[in-house]
């Protein structure tokens, strides 16, 4: 009886650092993305490069004004093999700013 909980737990440990994991690769896709449009990079191709870092399923916000450069990632983490298919998803939610470097140009 002891050895299924323990392989439980063992799975629920294994999937908090999946969610963990994908927290650090929302947060370099926010910056990556912020970064890229700074300099003047076209938002197509900055976000394509922000979504190619992201986890997938995820969606990348772009707002630019004050000179600033704004990228919101958001998207969820879903269990492993629906084995805590009763449990809500993680969301995921990571924000990166820039100096908008395109705006001081004259």
């Amino acid at each position: 009886m002891v050895l299924p909980l323990l392989v439980a737990v063992a799975i629920g440990l294994v999937w908090l650092l999946a969610v963990g994991a994908a927290q650090v690769r929302a947060v370099d896709a926010a910056r990556e993305t912020a970064r890229a449009l700074a300099r003047g990079d076209d938002q197509a191709s900055a976000v394509g490069r922000g979504l190619a870092v992201a986890p997938p399923g995820s969606h990348v916000a772009v707002t630019r004004g004050g000179g600033e450069v704004r990228v919101t990632v958001t998207g969820r983490v879903e269990g492993p093999g629906g084995l805590f298919a009763h449990l809500p998803s993680p969301r995921l939610r990571a924000e990166a700013v820039a100096a908008d470097e395109e705006e001081g140009v004259p």
